[in-house]
């Protein structure tokens, strides 16, 4: 996204290091957002992503889970739910 680029080369001319907040998930990271961190929406909040190395490349979305996994149904859920 180059409105986000944009953003992180103002920070990084200016040498603060402030947190972005996005709504662009599809966004590929790319080196000069190392150091960085970008506050990436997963549909409900914004979730703070730290970019180190190894990230370049990838997109934000890739490291703000918009499901939470809550296991899958046990036993004792099952009667819990059959008795209310």
């Amino acid at each position: 996204d180059a409105k986000l680029l944009k953003k992180v080369e103002m920070l990084n001319d200016s040498g603060e290091k402030a947190v972005i907040k996005t709504w662009s998930r599809a966004s590929t990271i790319f080196p000069q957002m190392i150091g960085h961190t970008i506050a990436v929406h997963n549909g409900r909040k914004h979730v703070p992503i730290f970019v180190t190395e190894n990230m370049v490349g990838y997109k934000l979305g890739e490291f703000a889970p918009t499901r939470t996994f809550r296991g899958h149904i046990t036993k004792a859920r099952v009667t819990a739910r059959a008795t209310k």
